[in-house]
């Protein structure tokens, strides 16, 4: 999952609200609202943000697997592999 919580703690370093990205920078009050719910953002956003805080995009964003992410991938990877033994006894 992509957690949005450094943007929290790196606006603060930066003296920049909710409010200034809404009203002075023109980011929208639904972007915040993603944001707030940990959805996806696109990628201009991101660079928009690291624009206005003068940051980096770890600044703003960082991955935290879900046990649920780790268990689809887990699933996955092993539906890869026993689909090449497959293939390799045949």
């Amino acid at each position: 999952m992509i957690s949005y919580e450094p943007l929290w703690a790196t606006m603060k370093e930066h003296g920049i609200s909710k409010y200034q990205l809404i009203y002075h920078w023109g980011i929208s009050s639904n972007t915040l609202r993603r944001i707030g719910h940990h959805m996806p953002i696109s990628t201009n956003t991101l660079n928009e943000l690291c624009m206005i805080l003068n940051c980096r995009v770890e600044d703003i964003l960082k991955f935290v697997a879900t046990e649920e992410e780790i268990n689809t991938i887990n699933q996955r990877k092993e539906e890869i592999s026993n689909f090449r033994r497959k293939r390799q006894k045949k």
